[in-house]
């Protein structure tokens, strides 16, 4: 391309946005049991969002069903785009969009994508990047790196990683750098630093350790810590010292308050409780509050029917004076190992 990258940047979540992408379930294997309540709830939550910005509904064929439905909820501001796919996580399997304020350019940066290196029903998610990019007619960048002389696309998931749109990143070792589920064979930090430097202008780095039990990600950001601005993070805190997420969130918790901005000052810290345990079928599942959406008027939260649920809501109304909360029961949706951030993708404004 002829516009240099470092003219490109992510914009955080909270920053203007042009949309939000999501996908139609229909992979039935992933709430096993439960999946008739899951059409309900992408509902619900395709018509909070779509009352204040447009909703781009990825279809694989059922059209016409589809769009009685949403008719009958009276949903508006929704486009729908024929892609076939694997699951609904967008988040990881779909576009990084990087925006330039000069010249009013936005391109796609397109990781590879590889079941989170765990399943094998992937192929139809990893082409996701390019049909988007046909039908936004958006250039799209596959993001490569030489290690060991050989050029090799990079696998990267956005729930792996979240940034503030001023040049800091939160990150895990547990998700990065293990060699379970490894996404980039041998990559180390210094790897993963040079890529995000150069793809997202990305100098300040925080490593976090692990992620929360039952995360299928091996250790996704999106489910332990969240930039909620420039300076601030909002972050998981586990306060019965027998559960198995204690000393782990709390390892997390002594890094995020040692942390610096690229300025060299502290970030504010918001702990945020982890909701009681939740078992579905004997499985622990990744349920966490963190896995909220930053739309323009509104904050999707997470919620799972247990008694943290009120103080997280308090924690969030508190913080977001100027969006309204809008809680969406995950309770069932959690079962996909996944809840509102992994589902969404929000494309910035220029």
């Amino acid at each position: 391309m002829s516009e240099k990258l470092n003219e490109y940047r992510m914009p955080a979540e909270w920053e203007a946005q042009d949309s939000t992408w999501i996908v139609w379930p229909y992979n039935k294997n992933d709430w096993p049991g439960l999946y008739q309540y899951i059409p309900d709830v992408i509902l619900e939550i395709i018509s909070k969002i779509s009352k204040n910005q447009r909703v781009n509904l990825i279809i694989n064929d059922s059209t016409k069903s589809i769009k009685k439905l949403i008719k009958n909820k009276k949903i508006k501001n929704i486009k729908f785009h024929k892609i076939k796919t694997d699951r609904i996580w967008l988040r990881d399997s779909g576009p990084i969009f990087l925006i330039n304020k000069k010249n009013k350019k936005k391109i796609i940066l397109n990781f590879g994508f590889s079941g989170w290196a765990k399943y094998n029903n992937y192929k139809n998610d990893n082409k996701i990047n390019d049909n988007i990019s046909k039908i936004t007619r958006l250039k799209k960048i596959n993001p490569i790196m030489k290690k060991n002389n050989n050029i090799r696309k990079i696998i990267m998931e956005g729930g792996a990683f979240d940034i503030n749109g001023h040049g800091s990143i939160l990150l895990t070792e547990e998700c990065l750098l293990s060699k379970t589920q490894e996404r980039n064979k041998n990559f180390n930090k210094r790897d993963y630093e040079e890529l995000f430097f150069k793809y997202l202008n990305i100098n300040n780095f925080i490593w976090l350790k692990k992620g929360i039990s039952g995360d299928d990600t091996h250790g996704h950001i999106d489910d332990i810590s969240r930039f909620v601005s420039k300076n601030t993070i909002m972050t998981a805190v586990e306060n019965n010292k027998k559960d198995k997420n204690y000393k782990n969130l709390n390892e997390n918790l002594k890094i995020l308050k040692k942390s610096r901005n690229y300025k060299g000052k502290k970030f504010k810290i918001i702990k945020v409780p982890m909701p009681s345990p939740i078992l579905i079928k004997n499985t622990r599942v990744p349920a966490s509050y963190m896995n909220f959406y930053i739309c323009n008027k509104i904050i999707l939260l997470p919620i799972f029917k247990v008694k943290e649920d009120k103080k997280a809501i308090k924690i969030f109304k508190n913080y977001f004076r100027s969006k309204k909360i809008e809680t969406i029961d995950c309770s069932k949706l959690i079962w996909g190992f996944g809840a509102i951030h992994c589902m969404t993708q929000q494309e910035p404004k220029i």
